[in-house]
């Protein structure tokens, strides 16, 4: 991203951009984890913009991220799909890894979905499941509001009591209750990776109260309640972590077990924003 000019400027040059291409106004945005971007093809009238061609906008290194910004509509629903994101262990500083929240927040949206790939720390927790994410552990030391504040995207001093909005579960978990499967949910704890943790951290994290670990999501979520943006959070459990499980981790295990779960998060996601729409509210 540039230097030159406001953080702010850069969104509105990125959103500019995006509304040069599309007239929809999306009011639910979704970001995709690993093995997860499969969903995007349920977008009907979609155009899809790579991240490459977006002003400002970082570009993902990571396979299974696409690397796409896909707007249209999902059961006349409006919105836009992040078909992968960007982290801070690729080398982006936390204003980066959160720019494409602020443009979708400038876009419209009023809620945001945000969904990754994360070990399961609690015993009990089933590799494949998918788990709503009630609250997180910001372990990475850094917070993307930190520096000079612009009240544009928000306060600077902001409550996050509700960070993960307890009405989105309810309704997330009655969705899933009518496609006859049920969500579990848990605490995530967000480190830098781009390492696997170790067995002792893993025993440390549970001690600290987590349930999930992973590598993202929660910088987004900093950004997107300074804006007042309602989110949901949504965990595939694709690995158990460092000593719950017995076979080394990798990358490969993560997409294979994203892939194998894709069919249920879309089911969940096809049904639940529809039910969202016209509740869009704050927390």
């Amino acid at each position: 991203m540039s230097n030159n000019i406001s953080l702010f400027e850069q969104a509105t040059a990125a959103v500019a951009h995006i509304q040069a291409q599309t007239p929809l106004i999306p009011t639910v945005g979704i970001v995709l984890g690993s093995g997860l971007g499969a969903f995007a093809d349920k977008i009907s009238d979609s155009i899809a913009i790579p991240f490459a061609e977006i002003p400002h906008f970082p570009k993902s290194t990571v396979p299974g991220h696409s690397g796409r910004l896909v707007i249209g509509t999902l059961d006349g629903v409006p919105v836009a799909v992040m078909q992968g994101r960007v982290h801070a262990y690729e080398g982006y500083s936390p204003h980066e890894v959160t720019f494409p929240v602020r443009v979708l927040g400038l876009l419209g949206i009023k809620t945001l979905i945000v969904t990754n790939a994360a070990g399961g720390i609690r015993p009990g927790l089933k590799q494949g499941e998918l788990v709503l994410i009630s609250d997180h552990i910001n372990f990475t030391d850094r917070n993307p509001v930190i520096g000079e504040n612009d009240e544009r995207f928000g306060p600077r001093f902001f409550d996050m009591t509700e960070a993960y909005s307890n009405r989105l579960r309810k309704l997330a978990a009655k969705t899933a209750e009518q496609s006859r499967f049920s969500l579990a949910e848990g605490v995530y704890l967000c480190v830098l990776g781009p390492s696997f943790e170790t067995p002792a951290e893993i025993r440390a994290f549970h001690a600290l109260g987590a349930d999930l670990v992973g590598m993202s999501t929660v910088q987004e979520v900093i950004a997107a309640r300074q804006m007042g943006i309602e989110v949901l959070g949504i965990s595939c459990v694709t690995n158990l972590a460092a000593g719950i499980q017995t076979e080394p981790l990798s990358h490969e295990e993560v997409m294979e077990t994203g892939r194998r779960v894709s069919a249920k998060f879309t089911q969940l996601l096809t049904a639940l924003i529809p039910a969202i729409q016209g509740k869009t509210g704050g927390t």
